[in-house]
């Protein structure tokens, strides 16, 4: 594994970065105090069911070894408790899910659950979450605003919909930043959601809310969605797994305002969890019949024919520089799957990436959706006017939604550029990794970040953003914990319509290097 060389300039800017971000930590970290993290579930004799897969958890409803009403029990109870500190969650936990797992068990009893609709039902009696912002009928659909605080779903999101007709339970949802357009979970509605593993860090966003609960055991699994990072940074930030998948395999109806229908967006749906496993059987769920065969998540992948790719940075200069630790886990990886195939796992370079905030910033102005009136409720709202009631502690927004409403208003990026250097950058991915090829890509060049950092330095989400822009399925993997006990992780990237690529690879991150570790003790 060779690493480029650095310019002089490069070399002066990467130095520039790490005392800036020195500088921030240390100021931070005085502000925001001594570490603490989660506790352990104070029901010893729940700890191991509450950490485990909800495929495992599944199974063992199913084998009649386990009672959902006591699966469901546990995890509202660690809920209420855990959630004191976190500050994850909208709406729940929900008595009636209790209730309904209640009903569950006495099916079972009188024996009046058949195989076929077990078949039909993989997660019956699996309690699951979803971020505020994914529709819930009759929950509280907020979607981090003081002006939504009362308002309430009409029906089902679409991936809601399929996870309760595969039998899953609903428990809760999780806070998001106002209308998922930050990289942390904080708004004038909820506050500000923490990370499981250290307080004073960010769970990132937007399903912040949501990793900080998994991760936290107090959810079997969740959903999220993705427009610029919105499930791998909270997944990498928490270290959990998480899946962005190929765009459009998922339908978005119900996802932050979504019908379905729209033909040209970055954004999509996926699961999150503690493990891989669960996201490969979680995936035929949420993709439907015709789109699991099309997508063959069914079928078996041998990894040793597979060929291996890393691009060891993204070259964007407002990015901070690849930390020591992360260099390293990419070497390991690097170094595996080359005993693994017994062949190398070869250096690539992507044209453009340079470019990635720009892209992303782009085409972010071609989505369906208006930011501004999202964030106004349908009113629009003058940045300057907010931005002055904000210095006087009168605005019901955070300083990073009027960020975004200030970019608004910036020059736009150059059209023709854009778009072909996009082009330039999808046709050489396609054509390196065709449908038998694994990029490695690095999740961020550092962990998790104390909260408010962000506001000085945000550009590092460009290492998620790209894949967006390009449309293609990715893999947040957890890749255990780096000096600071804080969540590492790498991506793993396949070119569209080969999700099952990025899922298979997971699992064996997962065996070879451990995957998700609890952040309590």
């Amino acid at each position: 594994m060779s690493v480029p060389k650095k310019s002089n300039l490069s070399t002066l800017i990467q130095f520039l970065h790490i005392i800036l971000d020195k500088i921030l930590e240390f100021i931070l970290g005085w502000i925001l105090g001594v570490k603490r993290h989660v506790s352990a579930p104070k029901n010893k004799d729940y700890e191991e069911l509450l950490s485990s897969s909800a495929v495992k958890l599944a199974g063992l409803i199913r084998e009649r070894k386990l009672q959902s009403y006591e699966l469901v029990k546990a995890y509202y109870e660690n809920l209420l408790i855990v959630n004191r500190d976190l500050n994850a969650v909208v709406d729940g936990p929900f008595i009636e899910a209790i209730e309904e797992a209640k009903l569950i068990d006495e099916r079972f009893k009188n024996g009046d659950i058949t195989d076929e609709e077990l078949k039909r039902k993989p997660f019956l009696g699996v309690p699951f979450t979803t971020k505020d912002s994914t529709e819930v009928e009759g929950k509280l659909h907020t979607l981090g605003l003081v002006s939504r605080r009362n308002e309430r779903g009409s029906k089902d999101a679409e991936c809601v919909r399929l996870m309760k007709e595969a039998g899953a339970i609903f428990l809760a949802t999780s806070n998001v930043p106002e209308v998922n357009k930050w990289i942390e979970t904080r708004n004038m509605l909820i506050g500000q959601t923490k990370n499981p593993y250290d307080y004073r860090r960010s769970v990132g966003g937007s399903s912040g809310g949501e990793a900080a609960l998994i991760s936290a055991c107090c959810t079997a699994f969740g959903l999220g969605t993705d427009i610029g990072g919105s499930i791998r940074i909270p997944a990498f930030n928490c270290g959990i797994f998480g899946h962005k998948p190929t765009k459009g395999v998922v339908n978005m109806r119900g996802c932050t305002f979504r019908s379905g229908d729209e033909e040209s967006t970055m954004v999509a749906a996926g699961p999150m969890a503690r493990y891989a496993d669960d996201l490969l059987e979680l995936m035929k769920v949420l993709t439907g019949q015709k789109m699991l065969k099309e997508l063959q998540l069914e079928e078996t992948i041998n990894l040793k024919s597979l060929q291996y790719f890393y691009v060891p940075c993204n070259n964007m200069i407002q990015c901070n520089p690849i930390g020591k630790d992360e260099q390293n886990l990419m070497m390991k990886v690097c170094e595996h799957f080359t005993n693994l195939t017994g062949s190398d796992v070869n250096l690539a370079t992507l044209p453009h990436l340079d470019m990635t905030g720009k892209m992303w910033r782009y085409w972010m102005t071609q989505e369906p959706a208006n930011f501004n009136k999202l964030l106004g409720n349908g009113e629009t709202l003058n940045p300057f006017i907010e931005l002055f009631k904000k210095l006087f502690g009168r605005s019901d927004f955070t300083m990073a939604a009027i960020y975004s409403l200030i970019d608004a208003l910036l020059p736009p990026e150059n059209e023709h550029k854009i778009r072909e250097a996009t082009r330039m950058c999808k046709e050489a991915l396609d054509d390196l990794l065709r449908d038998n090829g694994v990029l490695f890509f690095h999740s961020s060049p550092r962990t998790a970040p104390f909260h408010y950092y962000p506001l000085v330095k945000f550009t590092d989400f460009s290492y998620f953003s790209i894949f967006n822009v390009l449309h293609v399925p990715v893999t947040q993997v957890p890749m255990g914990l780096d000096s600071r006990g804080m969540p590492m992780g790498i991506q793993v990237v396949a070119s569209e319509m080969n999700d099952r690529l990025c899922l298979h690879v997971a699992k064996e991150l997962e065996r070879k290097f451990g995957g998700w570790v609890k952040p309590y003790k």
